[in-house]
């Protein structure tokens, strides 16, 4: 059976994702586009296919239906209003709650058995909803959580300590919005805790850079979108590569019926399992703080 792709969404979240999909060797046979814009979604095919001629990945672009849904692997849904300047992630939520519940009820009409992937903000509670909505096994619901969090802070200890970002062992955890945070008792670089290399007063700092990166990129060019798309991509391949790598994905927590990050084996079935690390008494009062947050936010709903 094809890989194939739905993405539902195709603004700039949407595009950075489906452009950094053509850009990478990926296992995707096929995507397929869905907007209200079906003008849009056909002229944003022809753009992506005339770049195949150089791409590293032979991915046949349509714009499509929600009766595409069918067959597809894995659906990832980017649709909504997005985050304005002044705005939190959580003030999205009256907006979008309402968007996702036709968007997901669509896509399961079509008899679709695979994996979502949302992108959407507020994005814990959005993924919490597609959980709802879909009645799909838990296992099959992934947020992008703070996989971007996570980029971003790996980025900015590499600029500073001048090491590969790569050889950075660091999570962002918690929510993907303003309670999330960075359990550094946990960060190693090379097996070496993080305190040989950075000051409390940096890693404050960093910490605080990276929880307000979106807010500092809407100020500066309105919305983020390359940093997402990259990340929504390193979860696709993980799932269709069945790589079971560890991922800060946006899971369901069934003790706390939220869905929040953690670190988490990613492969073939979705989320493998949720990795809960040993924190220290203040880091576990920041992750009951975030996981009370989301359930709040999911109560002003309700």
């Amino acid at each position: 059976m094809k890989n194939k792709i739905v993405l539902v969404g195709c603004g700039n979240v949407g595009m950075a994702y489906s452009y950094a999909l053509l850009n990478q060797k990926t296992y995707v046979d096929k995507l397929v586009l869905i907007d209200l814009d079906k003008e849009y979604t056909e002229g944003q095919a022809m753009d992506l296919n005339h770049c195949l001629s150089y791409s590293p990945s032979k991915i046949e672009v349509i714009s499509g239906h929600y009766s595409d849904c069918k067959d597809a692997k894995i659906v990832v849904l980017a649709a909504g209003a997005n985050q304005a300047l002044g705005e939190t992630r959580m003030d999205l939520i009256n907006k979008n709650s309402f968007i996702f519940k036709s968007i997901v009820d669509e896509v399961m009409k079509s008899g679709f058995d695979g994996i979502f992937l949302v992108a959407t903000n507020p994005l814990d509670v959005m993924t919490y909803l597609t959980l709802k909505y879909s009645k799909l096994p838990p296992n099959r619901i992934i947020g992008s959580g703070t996989t971007l969090d996570t980029s971003r802070l790996r980025y900015m200890i590499s600029t500073k300590v001048n090491v590969s970002p790569e050889d950075i062992d660091a999570f962002v955890i918690g929510e993907h919005g303003d309670s999330e945070f960075v359990p550094w008792s946990t960060v190693s670089i090379g097996l070496s805790k993080i305190h040989n290399f950075l000051s409390y007063e940096d890693q404050k700092k960093i910490e605080d850079d990276v929880k307000n990166s979106a807010y500092e990129i809407i100020k500066k060019k309105g919305a983020t979108c390359y940093g997402i798309g990259m990340c929504l991509v390193k979860i696709t391949n993980a799932i269709l590569e069945d790589k079971k790598i560890i991922l800060p994905v946006s899971s369901y927590d069934k003790k706390n019926d939220v869905c929040i990050s953690t670190p988490a084996i990613v492969c073939s079935q979705g989320v493998k399992e949720k990795i809960f690390i040993p924190l220290t008494l203040d880091e576990e009062a920041k992750l009951t703080k975030s996981i009370n947050t989301i359930k709040d936010a999911i109560k002003s709903l309700d």
